[in-house]
C-alpha cells in the first residue's frame, strides 16, 4: 500500500512556482555565480521556460539597480527556496502583450 507523502515536489519548475505563490525569493546558480532573486513570472518563449525575475543579490552583493531580468530556466542552476519575502516591483505587468498566450503563473500584486 502506498503511503501519503505530505512534501512539496521538488525541481526547478515546482520550487519557483511556490515561490511566486508565496512571494518568496530563491537562491540559484547563474553565470558561474550565485544569486538571490524574486521569481515574479514564470511563462514559455520559443518552447523553453523562462522565468522574469528580480535579482536582489549577486555574490552576496545588492545590484546599483533592481530591475526585472529574464533568465532562461535552463541557465539557473541548483533552484534552491528562501524564506526570504520580496514585494513586486513598480511596474511589473502580468497582462503585458508579451506574456499573453504564455503565462504559467505570475506573481499576485495585491
Amino acid at each position: 500500500m502506498a503511503t501519503m507523502s505530505l512534501e512539496e515536489p521538488t525541481g526547478p519548475v515546482p520550487t519557483l512556482l511556490a515561490a511566486i505563490v508565496r512571494r518568496n525569493c530563491v537562491t540559484a546558480t547563474y553565470n558561474r555565480g550565485t544569486v538571490t532573486l524574486a521569481p515574479h513570472i514564470l511563462y514559455t518563449r520559443h518552447d523553453e521556460l523562462h522565468v522574469d525575475a528580480v535579482a536582489l543579490e549577486r555574490d552576496g552583493k545588492a545590484p546599483r539597480e533592481l530591475k526585472l531580468g529574464t533568465y532562461r530556466l535552463t541557465g539557473l542552476g541548483d533552484i534552491a527556496p528562501s524564506e526570504r519575502p520580496f514585494y513586486p516591483i513598480e511596474g511589473f505587468d502580468p497582462a503585458a502583450e508579451r506574456y499573453q498566450g504564455t503565462t504559467l503563473l505570475a506573481v499576485d500584486r495585491a
